[in-house]
């Protein structure tokens, strides 16, 4: 049987930097979207994830620029609602997260089911549930078709604490008309990193880090 033996009583020092949290990154890139304005995003994790999210970006006309190591600017001036490409829906779970960010800046959002890892049943019912609430139509025919000539604020109950579903009915409500409030939403800490970025975008959400978001729907976000 292998071993380790450690022998204690040497001091330790020196300093680490943190790699960015994958989970936090997916969707804050999918956020970028809803601003005219450049944003700037740091310690992104270089892994494939991230790549595929920004290629999707890049699929609906957002320029994506690597201004650094782990980071990106994104710009976002005019983007077009097409279809994701099925090449990189299949590729990950989280394309799901362009559903909330598409429909609040062009009324429309079209993609495949998402494909990513198999862990067990995945439903995305809770995403449904929150975005017609706030006002979006869902049609689903082989692939998925949100539309919405508005979104407008709405008190949504969450029928399951779903990660996604809470970024997803966060970033339509910040552009939505009116004020919402979502009850058991997930409060891990890569939504408060997505909360705190939509924040400084000038986006009003309190109750950050609870199971209770209450957003006050604003015109535009800034970069």
């Amino acid at each position: 049987m292998h071993e380790y033996l450690i022998e204690g009583g040497f001091p330790v020092k020196g300093t680490i930097t943190a790699g960015g949290n994958k989970n936090a990154a997916l969707p804050c890139i999918a956020a970028a979207l809803l601003s005219e304005e450049p944003v700037v995003l740091h310690n992104i994790p270089e892994i494939e994830d991230t790549a595929v999210m920004l290629n999707i970006l890049q699929s609906f006309g957002a320029k994506a620029t690597n201004i650094g190591r782990h980071s990106w600017k994104i710009e976002a001036e005019t983007i077009h609602p097409t279809c994701i490409p099925a090449e990189l829906s299949k590729k990950i779970r989280a394309s799901i997260l362009f559903a909330g960010p598409m429909l609040a800046r062009c009324g429309r959002a079209e993609m495949l089911p998402p494909g990513g890892d198999v862990i067990g049943r995945r439903r995305l019912d809770t995403h449904f549930l929150a975005l017609t609430q706030l006002g979006a139509r869902v049609d689903v025919n082989g692939h998925f078709t949100f539309t919405a000539n508005k979104l407008s604020g709405a008190d949504i109950f969450l029928d399951e604490c779903s990660v996604t579903a809470t970024e997803n009915a966060v970033m339509a409500a910040v552009l939505a008309e009116g004020e919402t409030t979502i009850t058991n939403a997930a409060s891990e800490p890569h939504i408060q990193d997505l909360c705190s970025m939509l924040s400084k975008m000038g986006a009003q959400i309190s109750g950050i880090g609870s199971n209770i978001l209450r957003i006050k729907g604003v015109k535009k976000l800034r970069g």
